[in-house]
């Protein structure tokens, strides 16, 4: 069985529920019970990472796992149970609003006085945490647009066009070297990270893991394409003055020109999608789909849930001077390139 070389390693287990998966894609063990997976924490690190290792076959795969295991019969009804309490979870938890209107007012207008982890980083951040940061981050930006893009066949005329329309955008508009993952890959090497696709998953925390494996969730169901369209507004529209605030804190901690390159980059280009997608992708889903407005209400709430998750954890580590790391990075600087 022929491997590409970027193809990442299988990650450390976490618990019950992520060894036995792990086990199955080694060949060397069954699937986790239903039992293990309805006890385990439903935001914690084994449920997290065992659902993540399951989408991420739907990605690049691992090197040391047949790829035919991403259609396996047994490993998708385990991954739908972990699905499941994932999403059961975020439905109680996530939902604040019934019409798109209000999901979308709530993160329309920028706080006067913000707290959250791009300001930290503007006013405050030392560069040890701007590479943590990137080195979580980039287990969604090395294939950033990705799996938005599982959303295109499930849309039609005005949605379907300004969607595409965008995702090239996000691939570089036809140019390689503009491609938003090789974008982050520059970003990372200034900051000294290793750019390995799924270099960072076994230092990444749970509360990391939510945040990607929402849109995997939302990407690869048809059922939830209204959630994936609010979950991409919901970054879309908050992404732009946070690029500028994180671009503000590459300047002040010196990071480097490829580094504020990334996050300038999306200043100007989110900011566009902004509108792109408010009008064109969600008016043109609620012109041809009028009944997925709550479930796009709900792709905008579980975004800006889960991203208040990651935030609150970060922050609380930040400051209180300790890694937001399950591993910490060397201190020293060690480009890869």
């Amino acid at each position: 069985m022929e491997h590409p070389h970027d193809e990442p390693r299988l990650p450390a287990s976490r618990g019950p529920v992520s060894s036995a998966v792990l086990d199955h894609l080694r060949g060397t063990g069954p699937l986790p019970p239903d039992e293990d997976i309805a006890a385990a924490p439903v935001y914690g690190d084994d449920l997290q990472l065992a659902l993540y290792v399951c989408y991420e076959l739907h990605y690049r795969g691992f090197a040391e796992v047949d790829p035919d295991l991403e259609w396996d019969p047994g490993l998708l009804r385990a991954r739908a149970a972990l699905e499941r309490r994932f999403l059961t979870a975020l439905r109680a938890d996530a939902r604040r609003h019934d019409t798109v209107e209000d999901a979308l007012a709530g993160i329309l207008v920028e706080p006067v006085d913000g707290t959250g982890v791009s300001h930290f980083l503007r006013d405050k951040g030392e560069l040890w945490q701007l590479r943590e940061y990137a080195a979580l981050r980039s287990l969604y930006h090395l294939k950033e647009a990705d799996p938005h893009a599982w959303v295109l066949p499930r849309l039609r005329g005005r949605a379907k066009a300004a969607m595409a329309a965008v995702e090239f955008d996000e691939y570089g508009g036809g140019r390689a070297d503009r491609v938003h993952a090789r974008l982050f890959a520059g970003l990372m090497d200034d900051l000294g990270l290793d750019t390995t696709y799924g270099r960072y998953l076994d230092a990444a925390r749970a509360e990391l893991l939510v945040t990607v494996n929402l849109m995997s969730l939302f990407g690869l169901h048809r059922s939830l394409r209204g959630a994936l369209v609010g979950h991409f507004a919901a970054v879309e529209i908050t992404s732009s003055p946070g690029s500028r605030r994180l671009a503000d804190a590459m300047r002040r901690t010196g990071a480097g020109p490829a580094a504020e390159h990334f996050y300038d980059e999306h200043v100007e280009a989110d900011a566009v999608h902004e509108q792109v997608v408010r009008h064109d992708v969600i008016g043109g889903l609620l012109e041809d789909e009028p009944h997925l407005a709550r479930d796009i209400a709900f792709g905008v709430d579980a975004t800006v849930f889960t991203e208040d998750l990651l935030g609150d954890r970060l922050l609380a580590d930040w400051r209180a001077g300790r890694s937001c790391l399950r591993t910490p990075l060397p201190q020293e600087l060690t480009h890869t390139s």
